[in-house]
């Protein structure tokens, strides 16, 4: 398990790659190196990296594979649209304890920790919307609803109605309908896509890392193939890619003319993903640090939930 001090220090690589250049990922004298047509274009010492997203088609040498598992860097490999098809992550599989302790909860302890994440996902939600200058919920009414709760039916409806009135008032300013999930069906939608797919996976690694089983979560019920711890965790952090999506409106970074539509979907053509993947990849970097606490606390209070409190998360917000 790596401590605070060497996180900070590590960073995360975003590889766009295109076939017709021969695009080459390899190790050589523990440093990670990227060619193209066997020429190098970029390198970075595989102490320092934590994770790398490439983007597109490329070569990958089984060495590079086998080191970089040692050294506990993921490998995400994504579409041109930025869906993860594939991964390469090393994990502390050994950790029998922790995933006992996961296992073996009761439904009221996972009901307790599923509210915690709930509660702190929507003030979250209320501290972004009192920045803008609309009235928030006040805490104890959220607090209240999210207690009154007796079942996970009932707390998936009060963050449901509660973040869809988010959506409908934050996103206003850029002409917001609603949110839709993987359909790609306007541009926000599909930023919010990317951002929530680059953040989830960071996730899952940071827990991963720590020797959970990322498939068995609280809140997102056990579901074939669903990573259900991660999203999980992820709820808390949302806002981060809500936030930095409104700020990379404001700030004139989104340019409607880079998207094309086709088949009832926005894409991007393949010289602009790199643009609109690094207005994320920033945030990660930003903000790394909160969401590893929060992980290695979340960590804590499995192992230990008599001594150590559920984490909390506040997004920063002016005036706040």
């Amino acid at each position: 398990m790596i401590s605070l001090p060497d996180f900070r220090e590590k960073q995360l690589l975003l590889i766009q790659a295109q076939w017709r250049d021969k695009p080459k990922l390899k190790f050589t004298n523990e440093n990670i190196v990227f060619t193209k047509h066997d020429e190098i274009v970029n390198r970075a010492s595989c102490h320092k990296v934590f994770a790398i997203y490439v983007i597109g088609d490329i070569s990958v040498t089984t060495k590079l594979i086998r080191e970089t598992a040692g050294y506990g860097i993921s490998l995400y490999f994504l579409k041109h649209n930025f869906e993860t098809y594939s991964s390469c992550l090393p994990q502390a599989e050994g950790h029998y304890y922790l995933r006992s302790k996961q296992y073996t909860m009761s439904q009221d302890q996972q009901l307790a920790i599923a509210k915690n994440i709930v509660r702190g996902k929507l003030i979250n939600q209320q501290r972004l919307l009192k920045e803008t200058g609309i009235e928030p919920k006040s805490k104890q009414s959220i607090h209240r609803q999210v207690d009154a709760t007796r079942s996970f039916k009932d707390l998936l409806g009060v963050e449901g109605s509660h973040t869809r009135s988010f959506f409908a008032a934050y996103f206003n300013p850029i002409d917001w309908r609603r949110r839709a999930p993987r359909t790609k069906e306007d541009i926000p939608n599909f930023l919010l896509d990317i951002g929530y797919n680059l953040l989830f996976n960071f996730i899952d690694a940071l827990l991963r890392m720590h020797g959970f089983d990322t498939y068995k979560g609280c809140y997102h019920r056990l579901f074939f193939g669903r990573k259900s711890l991660a999203c999980d965790i992820q709820e808390p952090f949302r806002c981060l890619v809500d936030k930095q999506l409104v700020k990379a409106y404001n700030l004139g970074q989104i340019d409607e003319s880079d998207f094309s539509f086709k088949n009832g979907q926005y894409m991007l053509s393949f010289d602009k993903n790199q643009k609109y993947a690094q207005i994320f990849m920033r945030l990660l970097m930003d903000n790394k640090e909160d969401i590893f606490n929060y992980v290695h606390e979340f960590y804590r209070h499995v192992m230990n939930p008599e001594e150590n409190p559920f984490p909390e998360y506040k997004v920063r917000a002016r005036n706040q």
